[in-house]
């Protein structure tokens, strides 16, 4: 097998490398049919058809040729890395991860990652506590994670003066994550606070930034060093320092707003007078609000909606966008051309109309640096679009682009390079989707980090105890169908020969599979009296069902966990509530516990709540009745 997924890499290499040579020779021989043809092929770009803003005389003198394919009559002068102010191990863990011949990339690494063979270990990231899964053995855990003079020093001078004036909590949370990253591990977050979001932004940005700046001060010097030996004798060794493509970070986000916010973390990092970012103001006119929009989330007063919802939902909720960053010396420009940029934002849902209308992904073939934020919301939108982004990532690419192959990192050239690629998962909790891709599709030769968290007990309103029952279910596969069964069968046709326990029910179904599956059922059986609420309701239908359900026109309201997610509506008339799932988001488990209690005069003793679940369900039930209390009622399970 593996020989044959090698000579599969050679074939299109070859293929990729002969194309390159016709297209040199026809631009060669037939430049007068090219200007004759006024119809040329435009490199995909993120810019719609609409002029960039005009580049300052200052900032065109800096537009030095970045781009991974080189222009060898450079003359840009680059001095070494010392002359920075640098460390000298500032570079040092970029090139031993980046560098052209990565000791730790061989045969075996590769095999070990292949058959998810790792060496686990728990270790403390100060205030962290994570699970490290290395291919190889454990390296000492003096020498595992990396110092913070990992960074380079035009970045973290800068990020040391702004961390003094931060909480010490945000600044001990930076700091972990850099030591983390540093060292190029995969990370995977999946606990992170509300109020940790701008920080950990930051951190990430910086040092990605890094990446970027290295990565470009090593073509720059190189650029020279080949200039310089035109007339050398011997050709010049150890220039291999680039990929195919030029973009190197991928940044996955749901919404515009959340652009804004990396964005805004990105440039904290890049100030002027040092740097200037070009486009900014038509980046702040597509991605923020049109200046007469109001958002009621943002300007309402605190507590008229959760913290969460308010975080997730306010600004641009746009979930189809894409925008290319190009890093300079001393500019940051936005809406750079798709292969002329360093740092791609893009919605999952983006990139992949975007792949399906051009039929090429070649933008991908050369990501380092891969960051997914929000995961959760991902989640709820659609997770094949993930799955699609990240089958086309680190492949070969289809054209060649004009990359000088010479220059071309060897691992790139064997399709290696997913193995060196770093991954960065971020979520406020955990799903199986999430715990899949970082299990299978994460292959970082240098191990991932995994942070655990030991979550409480929620705190519900009142007096109400939840009633939790299972059923039985081997295989993940039948979950679905064993769940409906179990529902159709013995929960609900028990609560139906209740009066009470059949009338201001709500039945919440977290995944919109098991909600249409219900739903159907529900629709042919003409002695149910119900209403419904999904993510696809109008206004008009989330008006007449809420008010049927409070009037007691209809005795049953269905409910799923994306219409809750979107517009977390407050629904009156609640007495039973039965869970078909433990919801995905745990707050979700409190306020519909709470909805009760929005009328007069409710007792607790009014209140039922049941809940269905099987071991499958751990994640969800961790967060609301706590490791613990999981893990005890996990013991019990049938």
């Amino acid at each position: 097998m593996a020989a044959e997924d090698a000579d599969s890499t050679t074939t299109k290499l070859l293929t990729v490398l002969n194309v390159s040579a016709l297209k040199s020779r026809k631009r060669v021989g037939g430049i007068d049919d090219q200007t004759k043809g006024n119809k040329r092929k435009r490199s995909i770009a993120f810019t719609e058809d609409d002029a960039l803003e005009t580049t300052s005389p200052a900032l065109q003198e800096d537009a030095s040729p970045l781009s991974d394919t080189v222009n060898t009559d450079d003359k840009t002068v680059v001095v070494d890395d010392a002359s920075y102010g640098d460390p000298e191990d500032a570079t040092l863990l970029y090139e031993r991860h980046f560098g052209a011949n990565p000791e730790m990339l061989t045969e075996r690494s590769r095999m070990h990652v292949d058959q998810y063979n790792w060496k686990t270990t728990r270790e403390k990231v100060g205030a962290l506590t994570v699970v490290a899964s290395l291919p190889l053995e454990p390296a000492p855990r003096n020498k595992m994670f990396a110092n913070r003079t990992a960074i380079l020093e035009r970045f973290r001078k800068p990020f040391s003066d702004r961390q003094v004036k931060q909480p010490q909590e945000r600044v001990d949370v930076q700091n972990d994550l850099l030591s983390i990253l540093s060292a190029h591990f995969d990370l995977y977050h999946p606990a992170i606070p509300l109020n940790h979001h701008q920080c950990i932004r930051e951190a990430i940005a910086l040092h990605a930034l890094d990446h970027v700046t290295k990565k470009r001060r090593r073509i720059l010097k190189n650029n020279e060093r080949i200039s310089n030996a035109k007339n050398a004798s011997e050709p010049l060794e150890d220039t291999q320092d680039q990929g195919f493509t030029r973009p190197s970070v991928l940044v996955l986000l749901p919404f515009r707003s959340f652009a804004v916010h990396w964005i805004n973390a990105f440039t904290s990092h890049t100030p002027p007078p040092s740097f200037q970012i070009e486009n900014h103001s038509r980046f702040l006119s597509e991605y923020g609000l049109p200046p007469d929009a109001v958002d009621k989330l943002a300007t309402a007063e605190k507590g008229t909606y959760p913290d969460d919802h308010v975080e997730m939902f306010k600004g641009n909720m746009d979930d189809n966008f894409r925008i290319g960053v190009k890093l300079t010396r001393k500019s940051v420009k936005l809406f750079a051309e798709f292969y002329g940029c360093d740092i791609i934002l893009a919605s999952p849902l983006g990139l992949r109309m975007s792949i399906e209308k051009e039929r090429n992904a070649d933008f991908l073939s050369s990501i380092e640096i891969l960051v997914m934020d929000q995961m959760n919301a991902m989640v709820m939108q659609n997770w094949e679009h993930i799955e699609y982004v990240l089958s086309h990532m680190n492949k070969l690419p289809n054209e060649s682009h004009d990359a000088d192959f010479s220059r071309i990192k060897p691992w790139y050239l064997d399709g290696h390079s997913a193995y060196l690629r770093q991954s960065i998962l971020l979520s406020p909790f955990e799903t199986p989707e999430t715990r899949t891709l970082y299990h299978h599709k994460l292959k970082n030769i240098a191990g991932k980090i995994r942070v655990e968290k030991v979550w409480p007990v929620l705190q519900v309103p009142g007096s109400i105890d939840p009633l939790f029952t299972s059923f039985d279910c081997l295989n993940p596969q039948d979950e679905a169908g064993k769940r409906f069964d179990y529902f159709t069968t013995q929960l609900l046709p028990k609560l139906l020969k209740s009066a009470v326990q059949s009338s201001n029910a709500v039945v919440f179904i977290p995944s919109s599979f098991d909600f249409i599956r219900v739903h159907n059922y529900f629709r042919k059986q003409t002695s149910l009296d119900f209403t419904t609420l999904s993510e696809y309701s109008s206004n008009q239908d989330i008006s007449r069902a809420r008010q049927a359900f409070f009037t007691g026109k209809k005795s049953i309201l269905l409910i799923s966990e994306r219409f809750h997610f979107y517009r977390r509506y407050k629904i009156r008339g609640i007495r039973n509530i039965i869970f078909y799932a433990p919801p995905e988001h745990s707050q979700f488990f409190s306020e519909l516990l709470s909805y009760p209690f929005l009328d007069d005069g409710v007792d607790p003793m009014d209140v039922s709540c049941h809940v269905v679940y099987c071991k499958y369900d751990w994640f969800r039930l961790e967060r609301i009745i706590g490791t613990a209390g999981a893990k005890s009622l996990m013991r019990g399970y049938s």
